[in-house]
Order: structure tokens, then sequence, then C-alpha cells
């Protein structure tokens, strides 16, 4: 789990019934290392440029100053990399759980990769302000477009989970020693999700709701571990590279 900074946004972002108070919501990627020693990456969090302007994204739209990327040189995701030895050319694979801002940012750092989106996610994003092009959008990317569940590589498999974005997909990683590690992205943002069972902030509200609710049944089913994509509380608690891993 790498650490890359925090969006801070207004709470009403993830909760619409919140008010105008804001939070600060931490941003991850996720790496794995594969049985042959390849590597495969779970989003690419936001762009680098945000370390010098936090507006980066979203200056002159409707969105500037509700959306705000806030890093230090430190949550650089080739920084992150960098203190596990690695370097982008040492990525083999990108699989992005969507296509906003902070989940795939930095997308321009693997045009050697496989990356991997699902289809509709794609066809939705494609020419959308809310997905801004000049991150993810670009010619040295070919994304191979999945139209539902996939195995991507052995031990990782994605499962469409729709509502938050169309065509939003969750990981589902199988390590030897861990066991099932489930990578909910903004299917579900944080624990209290579902303690507020408010799933207003997502495109589609009714599909958000039945795809958290999946991924939490598949984490009871399986004794897995559920990572929510941006919860303020459970990453204090989860492993951090470079200090420890999941094996």
């Amino acid at each position: 789990m790498l650490d890359l900074g925090v969006c801070d946004c207004t709470a009403s972002t993830v909760a619409p019934r919140s008010g105008g108070s804001r939070l600060r919501l931490p941003v991850s990627a996720y790496l794995v290392r594969l049985a042959d020693g390849a590597h495969l990456l779970v989003d690419t969090g936001m762009h680098r440029g945000h370390v010098d302007d936090p507006d980066l994204a979203w200056r002159g739209t409707d969105s500037q100053g509700d959306l705000r990327g806030v890093m230090t040189p430190a949550d650089t995701l080739t920084h992150r990399l960098g203190e596990l030895g690695l370097t982008p050319v040492d990525v083999g694979y990108v699989v992005n759980t969507h296509l906003h801002f902070d989940h795939a940012g930095d997308n321009d750092l693997f045009p050697h990769a496989r990356c991997f989106a699902q289809r509709a996610q794609v066809d939705f994003a494609r020419d959308n302000p809310d997905y801004p092009a000049r991150f993810w959008d670009l010619p040295q990317l070919a994304y191979e477009l999945l139209d539902g569940p996939a195995e991507v590589a052995p031990g990782v498999r994605v499962l469409p989970t729709p509502g938050h974005t169309p065509g939003h997909q969750s990981v589902v990683v199988q390590l030897p020693q861990t066991g099932t590690v489930i990578l909910a992205g903004d299917a579900v943002h944080v624990a209290s999700s579902f303690e507020r069972d408010d799933w207003t902030a997502h495109h589609d509200p009714v599909a958000a709701r039945r795809s958290a609710y999946s991924l939490r049944e598949l984490a009871d089913a399986t004794g897995g571990l559920l990572i929510y994509g941006h919860d303020r509380a459970r990453p204090q608690s989860l492993r951090l590279a470079p200090h420890s891993s999941y094996r």
C-alpha cells in the first residue's frame, strides 16, 4: 500500500448530507509482486504536478477549491516506488479501478505496461470534463479494455463494481499467506459508508450500494481483508510500504 498524499475536499464529495466541512482523504496505490517477480500496480494516484500546484487538476473549473491534491515530494509515485528499489519501468501491469484524477493521475509513467480498465469506464470518461484527459487519455497509453470479470495476472482478478462510476472495478488479490485481499477502490470510500448507508455521492447510487455490499459479502465469505478507497482511519492500521507488506 503506497501513500500518495491526500485529496483535500468538501465533505459532500463523499457524503452529500454532511454539510460544508472539509475532509483530507488519503490517496493510495497498491503494488503487487507476482509469483514470477513481475510487478502489478493498482491505481496511480494523483499527478506528481500537484506537489507544486494543489489546484492543478481543477483550476478554472467549477470544481476548483472543492477538490485539491495535497502532496509532498515524498508522496509522489516515483518516490514511493524508489523506496522499494523500483522505477516505473519495473511495473509491468497497471489496473485502474476507474479514471478519476486521484486514481489515474500518473498513468503517463507507464507507457510500457499493460494497462487494464473496463470498457464502460473508458467510454464514459472519454471527452468527459470530470475525467481530465491529460492524465489518462494519452496516445502513448494503450488500454486493454475489459468487459466484465477477468483475471489480469495469476492471483489477481477484477470484478465490475459499477456505481461510483460506470465501469468501476475492484481488484481481488490472492496472497499465499495473507489470503484474500479486496481493493475496493471507490466502490466504498470509507468504512462509515456502510454505517451511513448513503450512496448519493456516487454516479448511480442504487448500483453503488449493490456493489459495495457485494464486496462486503465477498470479504465475509472468504475471510478476506477489505480495503476501502479513502478511509481516514484504517490506513493507520494497514501496512504501508516500505516498512512491511502482505505476503
